[in-house]
């Protein structure tokens, strides 16, 4: 019997950037028995969840909810938009803008992928200038779409999406707009109204807080629009029958339930806590996190400091030096998961994850664990990195009144 629970004493420290750790209060309400989905106290439910997430989307309109991770929000967002053979414009900002622009590809449609060059398209985000140019060069507005990541977990990079809509305005040009912030939704600024986004694609296991298994696209009239002439086909994933059966706080098939049960717990969280007040401490949490790194004298993945993500921090290794090797001595040893290195930087970094069900102790922990597994590996480092974060939230309370 495959044993998953192996941990022999304390507790595992899970600080991958997602899926994040669950709080005890929403594993509770996961708990409870499940209910008739058809049923009146389940439509209830839906109606109340449906208009609690509008608040973190920060949307007035409709966000829909899906049993699925954020890949199957990716599918959704395109082929409810787009028509074979559809031109969408996209940026190459890591491991995940990548994977969208192959599905994208997959689908039938025909991405063009901007990028810097070399490497440098990982340790920075989505430049709009080069958007705003390729646009004007499209005066026929063949290009459908842009598409861009928020936060790009394998990179720690936060993106402008204010800034990508302002160079579609620029260009004078009718394109949907539409970002995926899976990693960023809860724990990094974000305004879909606001700024302007036309679907957003988000999902439950970062921070939300919840495990994997649900995810969303937020809209705008002008997609719901769109959806109407769109020719890719879709079925599952069509937003025309999950928007009827919303209406009502139903869906056109069985959902999620207990996992529903667990979106709301969250949603009450975070509101019960304020959002601005969750996305201040992921900052503070971010910078102590950034001090320590800085103290070990180590590069930090991100190169543009406008741009760290207050989500993730990945941590650069010398080049002489296997970061899978260093994140296995320390989860071997310390009990501590870290996140990998993934595409381009596969065995150059390790990523410290921020987010979600954390705080000081949690990180001066984490810290801690990544410190002795490289001194045990022989990485020179030139100061504590412990020390420096524990000056750094001394230095910086976030509420000392709260």
């Amino acid at each position: 019997m495959l044993t998953l629970d192996f941990h022999p004493s304390g507790r595992h420290f899970l600080q991958i950037p997602g899926p994040s750790p669950v709080p005890d209060r929403i594993l509770r309400a996961m708990s409870l028995p499940t209910i008739d989905h058809r049923g009146p106290e389940f439509g209830a439910l839906g109606l109340e969840l449906l208009t609690k997430i509008k608040q973190i989307f920060k949307t007035v309109n409709p966000v829909i909810i899906y049993p699925a991770s954020g890949t199957g929000a990716w599918e959704a967002a395109l082929i409810n938009t787009l028509s074979p053979g559809d031109q969408v414009l996209m940026f190459e900002t890591g491991h995940f803008a990548t994977l969208w622009q192959k599905m994208a590809r997959r689908l039938g449609i025909e991405p063009e992928f901007l990028s810097l060059p070399g490497d440098q398209g990982w340790r920075h985000g989505v430049q709009a200038d080069m958007i705003e140019a390729r646009l004007m060069q499209d005066p026929n507005h063949e290009i459908k779409a842009v598409c861009v990541v928020h936060n790009e977990t394998s990179t720690g990079v936060t993106s402008d999406i204010a800034a990508v809509r302002r160079a579609i305005d620029a260009a004078g040009h009718p394109a949907l707009l539409m970002v995926d912030t899976i990693s960023g939704l809860a724990s990094a600024d974000y305004r879909h109204d606001e700024w302007g986004v036309d679907v957003t694609i988000s999902g439950s296991q970062k921070g939300l807080m919840l495990p994997p298994g649900i995810s969303f696209n937020a809209l705008s009239d002008k997609a719901i629009n769109a959806s109407k002439s769109a020719q890719l086909p879709k079925s599952f994933w069509a937003w025309d029958e999950i928007l009827e059966a919303n209406k009502n706080g139903y869906w056109p098939y069985t959902p999620n339930t207990n996992l529903l049960y667990g979106l709301n717990e969250a949603l009450d969280m975070l509101l019960e806590e304020g959002l601005e007040h969750v996305l201040a401490r992921h900052q503070r949490w971010a910078a102590g996190v950034r001090a320590a790194v800085k103290a070990w004298g180590l590069e930090i993945q991100c190169q543009d400091p406008a741009v760290y993500s207050p989500v993730l921090t990945g941590v650069v290794m010398p080049d002489d030096v296997d970061a899978d090797a260093i994140r296995k001595l320390i989860y071997e040893r310390f009990d501590l998961s870290l996140g990998m290195g993934l595409g381009k930087a596969k065995g150059r970094m390790f990523r410290i994850g921020h987010l979600g069900d954390c705080n000081d102790l949690t990180l001066i922990a984490t810290l801690g664990g990544c410190e002795a597994g490289m001194k045990l590996a022989g990485v020179p480092l030139k100061d504590s990195g412990v020390l420096a974060a524990l000056d750094y939230f001394a230095r910086h309370p976030l509420d000392a009144d709260r």
